[in-house]
């Protein structure tokens, strides 16, 4: 049995890989606009998690005769924050102009970090069962200068990511501390995933 990873997420797959998982990756392509576009007024978690879904069903679709049995992990993950008293949900600022508004916001604030995912196991290729949910983890962040912002921002690393940060990378720097899943914040909750594993039949031990 494979373990099939559906992201192109570098992250995703150091946290797996250092945990004794190589799995196999796939990417999903799923609009994501069109995914949220079909939701009612979502929450952050119901939107992620309806993401997380999507992009494992995705995958699980695309795999050919060569991967018949697998389990197929799917993740989303964004950032909820109170800016102004609006409550915000914000995924990837995209462009530099976008992550520096947004850090402006999130400097010495905290934010929930919602990561949806979804377990669909494969057998002979066909889907048997499928697991989701999602996890929140606040995150506290620290108060970069402007330079320290604008250095940031200019390596690139915070426009392809959920909330405009990381926490493994250079944007470790600044944050606080995390109450909760720290590998939820970086992508992929372990215990998680391995409580999805074990809902779908799966021991997490079998697949080291």
């Amino acid at each position: 049995m494979r373990f099939v990873l559906g992201s192109a997420s570098p992250a995703r797959l150091s946290v797996l890989r250092a945990a004794g998982i190589d799995p196999l990756v796939r990417v999903s392509g799923v609009d994501e606009d069109a995914v949220a576009a079909r939701l009612s007024d979502p929450s952050p978690a119901e939107l992620v998690t309806a993401l997380a879904e999507a992009k494992a069903q995705a995958v699980v679709d695309s795999l050919g005769e060569d991967v018949p049995d697998a389990v197929v992990v799917g993740c989303d993950s964004m950032l909820s924050m109170n800016w102004d008293g609006v409550d915000r949900i914000v995924g990837k600022p995209a462009t530099p102009e976008i992550a520096a508004e947004r850090w402006k916001h999130m400097a010495g604030g905290t934010g929930e970090l919602f990561t949806g995912h979804a377990v669909v196991r494969v057998e002979e290729g066909v889907a048997t069962a499928t697991a989701t949910r999602h996890l929140a983890t606040t995150v506290r962040f620290s108060t970069p200068s402007e330079d320290e912002i604008d250095a940031y921002i200019a390596t690139g690393e915070p426009l392809a990511v959920a909330g405009g940060f990381t926490l493994d990378g250079l944007g470790g720097w600044f944050v606080e501390g995390v109450d909760g899943d720290p590998s939820s914040v970086i992508g992929i909750s372990l215990p998680l995933t391995r409580t999805l594993l074990a809902d779908v039949g799966v021991s997490v031990v079998s697949l080291w």
